[in-house]
């Protein structure tokens, strides 16, 4: 094994031990890392902002994704960064490198009508019970898909309404449960098909927790009932949960929390659907707004 290999083995173990990064991350950092080491021909440790530079030029060259390419450069910057910790270099070369600015698309969400049309359906068999569980517990408690995949009936507690989280990087976090959310849970349970705390929530016939793709077409069946409309998918609702919120309470930081973001940058992004709304509501109401300009106000 090459110097190079050994300090990129040696990386992807403190990734793995210390910062509890996922089996998709580390194959991702990996292979990000190598690409690299692999256009520098020559010892990875002795990397310059030269070569640095030249790779994202190369990279630019092979018409790859301003986000691809930003994401090759944050998983370098992090290597290096990792062996400037070890004492391996002196200077971190990745740091004066510029990424391309990404145009950062702002996520669709539903509106509050919406969801409670959603919503609005009165489960008639257990199957059904089960997925306005699932449902609530993405709108009305914000968790990712995986979040649901993975509870077990005793992250419960419906007496203080609240459930436990492990969300990323082994993080555990306490949500608030609404009452429609405690209601539903509440009916599932009571045909739960076991009674005992360590089970999955929801489980498959085979007693393993119900899979993302049955979530991901049950989610998709609803919404062509209730809304008639097949685009919505589970992260849409996670969406439209912090959207709701910042509009009704403006606490970003709070959000942030209730989230399970490390960091508040990626929450600020419902500051920007928060303002998109308003605007939308001014344009719609306001008598200097450019839709009503040459209109008379009759009040």
């Amino acid at each position: 094994m090459s110097e190079s290999q050994t300090f990129v083995e040696q990386y992807l173990r403190y990734l793995t031990v210390v910062r509890n990064c996922s089996r998709h991350t580390l194959n991702a950092y990996k292979r990000e890392i190598c690409k690299f080491s692999d256009f520098l021909q020559k010892p990875i440790a002795q990397g310059t902002p030269q070569d640095v530079t030249a790779f994202i030029s190369h990279l630019r060259h092979k018409d790859l994704s301003s986000k691809s390419i930003q994401r090759n450069l944050s998983a370098i910057r992090s290597f290096y960064s990792y062996l400037l910790d070890q004492e391996v270099i002196s200077t971190n070369p990745a740091t004066i490198a510029r990424s391309p600015k990404v145009k950062r698309r702002l996520p669709k969400v539903l509106d509050t009508d919406q969801a409670a049309r959603l919503l609005d359906f009165q489960p008639q068999n257990p199957k059904e019970k089960r997925d306005k569980a699932i449902i609530e517990l993405l709108y009305g408690s914000g968790l990712r898909l995986m979040e649901v995949v993975a509870l077990s009936i005793e992250d419960l507690d419906l007496a203080d309404g609240f459930v436990t989280v492990l969300g990323k990087g082994n993080k555990v976090r306490q949500v608030p449960l609404g009452r429609l959310c405690i209601k539903a849970l509440h009916e599932w349970i009571a045909e739960h098909p076991s009674a005992l705390s360590n089970t999955p929530l929801f489980p498959s016939k085979n007693g393993a927790p119900i899979s993302p793709r049955t979530i991901q077409k049950r989610l998709k069946d609803i919404a062509v009932t209730q809304l008639g409309d097949n685009s919505l998918h589970p992260h849409m609702l996670r969406h439209s949960y912090a959207t709701h919120m910042l509009e009704s309470s403006g606490d970003l930081r709070g959000i942030q929390e209730l989230l399970g973001h490390n960091d508040i940058s990626t929450t600020q992004i419902y500051t920007h659907l928060d303002f998109q709304h308003l605007a939308s509501v001014y344009d719609k109401a306001h008598p200097r707004a450019k839709s009503n300009v040459g209109k008379t106000d009759k009040d």
